[in-house]
């Protein structure tokens, strides 16, 4: 089976350990000060390693993968749900899963008084690309796929949408690669309630969808879930 899995050039590699946090899914090691693929059954092929390494040291190639070893990938993500977030060398925590916690909305006291709206985005970090696949807030969790130019088009996408839900972001056409990998993995994962995918009228939105329906027939979890179509000017044009 061919499939997209990084390759590191270990004359370029100079040892500081970026992409090693970079890697959520625990697929890169440091050994003898080099960064090494612990497994290629672990490597979700979305490179989010890449642009951490200073060095151009990481690719990505379509190869003939190692044989898919489920099980172990299973007790790998065991363990990675018992072990520490992950944040990059240099102590930001832009990579860190975290859940956010949000107080109830305020009530207007007085008729035409104007509330501060509230966010709900219920995780950080939320990019498909970058959202640890053992993260524990996908546990049981409602799941928002929305396509990123949503949260520009549709007004009230977090009171309509994002409400009591763990979202996740993604563009097919600018991240240029196929998330059904990484959505099985989650799915596969964890028992989620729903899934609801959010996208615009334009066709390249069209790749969310089928990631999505590719993940939900790889997995085995048939779980609830619709499609919700936003036009570009902001309007929902099919629920």
């Amino acid at each position: 089976m061919k499939r997209n899995i990084i390759k590191i050039d270990e004359e370029k590699c100079t040892g500081c350990g970026l992409c090693v946090d970079a890697c959520h899914e625990g697929a890169l090691k440091m050994v003898d000060g080099k960064a090494k693929l612990v497994s290629e059954s672990y490597c979700d092929g979305l490179g989010a390693c890449l642009p951490e390494c200073p060095a151009g040291a990481i690719t990505i190639e379509e190869r003939d993968a190692d044989p898919f070893d489920e099980e172990a990938v299973k007790k790998h993500l065991e363990r990675l749900k018992t072990s520490p977030p992950q944040t990059l060398a240099c102590g930001c925590p832009g990579t860190a899963a975290r859940a956010i916690e949000r107080k109830e909305e305020a009530t207007p006291t007085t008729p035409g008084q104007l509330v501060p709206q509230v966010s709900q985005l219920g995780q950080w970090p939320c990019q498909i690309k970058l959202v640890p696949v053992n993260a524990p807030y996908f546990a049981d969790a409602h799941l928002l796929v929305a396509a990123d130019c949503t949260a520009y088009a549709y007004a009230n996408i977090h009171s309509d949408f994002m409400r009591n839900k763990i979202t996740i972001i993604g563009c097919p056409k600018l991240d240029d690669c196929d998330y059904g990998e990484k959505l099985t993995a989650i799915l596969k994962s964890h028992d989620l309630k729903s899934l609801t995918v959010l996208r615009m009228e334009v066709p390249c939105c069209g790749g969310i969808v089928n990631g999505v329906k590719q993940a939900l027939m790889a997995s085995g979890k048939m779980i609830p879930w619709h499609v919700v179509t936003v036009s570009t000017d902001g309007n929902i044009v099919e629920d």
